[in-house]
């Protein structure tokens, strides 16, 4: 097997702090490597300094891709095509090597290399929103230069390959997480590419979803013989989807080699959920009675997305809305938290000892208990061009001295999972410099700031590993011990709905069909709903 890419000694810093330390990796052709690593261990860093187009400051060590090439037209092929004919032009593809840290970041040779370097990214879907699927592949064969007659045809053979045929006249916009994902790998394949790398392209989706794109991934690897470097919070996905697999930890290598057994070293450093103490749940705060969600649909008439469910929410406690995709609980989250107006019903918040009615407009109406309420969506929004300290205290408004606000800040990132040295440490930096796993938990601290006496929470855990997910698990329960604060969890997550909610509720088709405590709740679970929600091979 041949090597196609060499790290050696590669370090990258950020105003005196190392992103990565010294990382060496060899990545052969044809080959799958797995990146594991908690939130702020490099894993991002690294897959940016692979793709090529950006450059860093203070960056040294190597970067050698080994290739082989044209040197008349500048094609380039894997390394083992070298001393084959050109099938541009005809001529001998010479073996060639090119070190990215060497190389400026527009030289044409560099440009021609990441032509040919794939790239999924975690949360970032890179569409034209308001075209069709089949107009995104083909603009997205125009943008390469493609001058053939056949755009058509060849942007339908490419959503074959991904298995999306049957959603190809259908507007980006309207399609599901893991159907938007597999347009992006569709828009990608058009470059024929060497390399594929997957920085946590299934974070955000529920297991099953993830599951479908992991096989359609995998199945584009084998047929174009792509490498593929592949993040991933999962570390059965790494097992089941890598051939090598690497640990990353503050961003040095701390393990390498067979997938299992790096999943193994990782999961050992994660902590033990701790409930130190039993909660005290008081009287309901939240109050629901037939509440009802109803949608017209020109394909599918009436869809009840909320169909006449009635439950209480008791101060103190952290309750969970679970059920599969389609189920209906975040559709009730936003009712809940007054974004979306129901059909039909009654939703009530309690503020102090009075009642508020969350159906009936007004700051002396809903907007009195919605300012006692935070809400953090699964596609959550930070200003990525402002600092975290920004984001937490200006962007949203807190009337505090600054010092106060600082200090306010710091107590806070630190009840959403930061250790305090980390505080203190990202406080200034740009909340775009931050993993995904630590822009989740600054968002989560941007909702606690305001000190919110209810909070709903839309998959807390969908882009989290697991270290960075037990953290998260404590700092809620935390929460939750020292203010007495109200949790509404929304999640598919049954493992972390087990290890943290007091009750849960389990819908399915817009009804409630189980309410009680977890265990007991999740055992109502059919077999399909645990397939989905596990994400597990039937």
């Amino acid at each position: 097997m041949s090597v196609f890419i060499e790290v050696k000694n590669l370090t990258v810093d950020f105003d005196g702090v190392k992103a990565l330390k010294n990382v060496s990796l060899t990545i052969n052709e044809g080959e799958v490597v797995g990146i594991l690593g908690k939130s702020g261990s490099g894993k991002t860093i690294l897959m940016h300094v692979l793709r090529g187009t950006e450059s860093f400051e203070n960056i040294s060590g190597e970067v050698i891709y080994h290739l082989a090439r044209c040197e008349k037209c500048g094609y380039i092929e894997p390394p083992s095509k070298a001393g084959r004919k050109c099938p541009v032009c005809g001529e001998t593809l010479q073996a060639y090597e090119a070190d990215f840290i060497k190389l400026s970041l527009y030289e044409p040779v560099r440009k021609d290399i990441t032509k040919k370097i794939a790239i999924m990214l975690q949360r970032t879907f890179a569409l034209y929103g308001d075209e069709r699927v089949l107009v995104n592949v083909i603009n997205s064969l125009t943008e390469i230069g493609y001058q053939g007659d056949d755009a058509m045809r060849k942007a339908v053979e490419l959503l074959e390959e991904v298995n999306l045929s049957h959603r190809m006249m259908h507007v980006a916009r309207e399609l599901s997480g893991g159907e938007k994902q597999r347009v992006v790998l569709a828009r990608q394949l058009v470059r024929n590419p060497l390399l594929l790398l997957a920085d946590e392209p299934t974070g955000t989706l529920d297991p099953m979803t993830a599951n479908l794109v992991h096989k359609t991934i995998i199945r584009a690897v084998e047929k174009y013989g792509m490498s593929m470097v592949l993040t991933s919070h999962w570390p059965e996905v790494i097992e089941e989807l890598a051939n090598k697999a690497i640990l990353l930890e503050n961003g040095e290598v701390t393990a390498e080699g067979d997938p299992m057994e790096v999943s193994a070293t990782f999961m050992q450093n994660a902590s033990l959920v701790r409930r130190e103490k039993d909660a005290v749940i008081g009287e309901p705060i939240i109050r629901v009675r037939d509440l009802a969600k109803r949608y017209i649909s020109v394909d599918r008439g009436v869809v009840r997305a909320v169909d006449k469910i009635s439950f209480d929410v008791k101060e103190g406690e952290i309750f969970g809305l679970v059920g599969v995709s389609g189920a209906g609980k975040t559709t009730t989250s936003k009712i809940l938290m007054g974004i979306l107006p129901p059909t039909a019903g009654e939703v009530e918040v309690r503020v102090g000892d009075e009642w508020v009615d969350m159906t009936v407009l007004g700051v002396n109406n809903k907007g009195r208990a919605t300012k006692y309420m935070g809400f953090l969506h699964q596609e959550y929004g930070l200003y990525t061009h402002s600092t975290v300290i920004d984001n937490m205290t200006e962007s949203i408004s807190l009337d505090l001295p600054y010092e106060l606000g600082v200090r306010k800040a710091l107590m806070t990132l630190k009840a959403a999972g930061f250790e305090e040295e980390k505080a203190k440490a990202i406080m200034p930096k740009m909340t775009h410099e931050m993993s995904e796993g630590e822009r989740h938990r600054i968002a989560l601290a941007q909702v606690l700031i305001k000190e919110p006496r209810i909070v709903i929470m839309d998959e807390p855990t969908g882009t989290m590993d697991p270290i960075t997910k037990v953290s998260v698990t404590n700092s809620i329960l935390r929460a939750r011990e020292e203010t007495g604060e109200t949790f509404v969890i929304v999640s598919h997550d049954m493992d972390f709905v087990n290890e943290i909610c007091d009750r849960v509720a389990l819908m399915r088709n817009g009804k409630i069909v189980a309410l009680g405590k977890p265990e007991e709740v999740l055992s109502h679970l059919t077999e399909d709903e645990k397939v989905q929600a596990m994400g597990e091979v039937a």
